[in-house]
């Protein structure tokens, strides 16, 4: 495992907002059909701000530890706040991730916008940073299934 960082292999090791949720207020589910690896976000949401979150994700190290920083990120934050945030600050605030490994932030970014936006598709909230989302958008990240897993 040398290849990971000590924080990331902390968040590996010892993931923070992991498990099920009762009664989300929404949930975004998000995964690459090219490895497998699938994230589920639920989002407990009051006034706008994101009080709690828990993710389960099935898949490589990079997967639950960028599941875990980005819970941990945008926990506290208003959903404006909290969409703004990119797979880009999940990777620097781990330290980094190999380059065949970025794609695993990129779904917890994509899974946190989904579970956002159906908590704004349910509660009739118009969010200018969701104005270009596409739901039903394909994983297009280029790798190959061999770096999965």
């Amino acid at each position: 495992m040398g290849m990971y960082n000590d924080k990331v292999m902390e968040h590996f090791m010892n993931p923070h907002n992991a498990g099920e949720m009762e009664n989300p207020d929404a949930v975004g589910v998000y995964g690459s059909p090219v490895c497998g690896d699938m994230m589920q976000i639920s989002l407990k949401v009051v006034d706008g701000v994101i009080e709690d979150v828990k993710f389960k994700t099935f898949g490589c190290g990079s997967a639950i530890a960028s599941s875990s920083v980005a819970t941990d990120m945008v926990k506290g934050k208003t959903l404006e706040e909290a969409l703004v945030l990119t797979n880009k600050d999940f990777v620097e605030e781990l330290g980094g991730l190999p380059g065949a490994k970025l794609h695993c932030s990129v779904l917890a970014e994509q899974a946190i916008k989904l579970a956002i936006y159906n908590y704004a598709k349910e509660h009739d909230i118009y969010l200018e940073a969701l104005k270009d989302f596409d739901p039903d958008a394909e994983f297009d990240e280029d790798h190959d299934g061999d770096t999965c897993g």
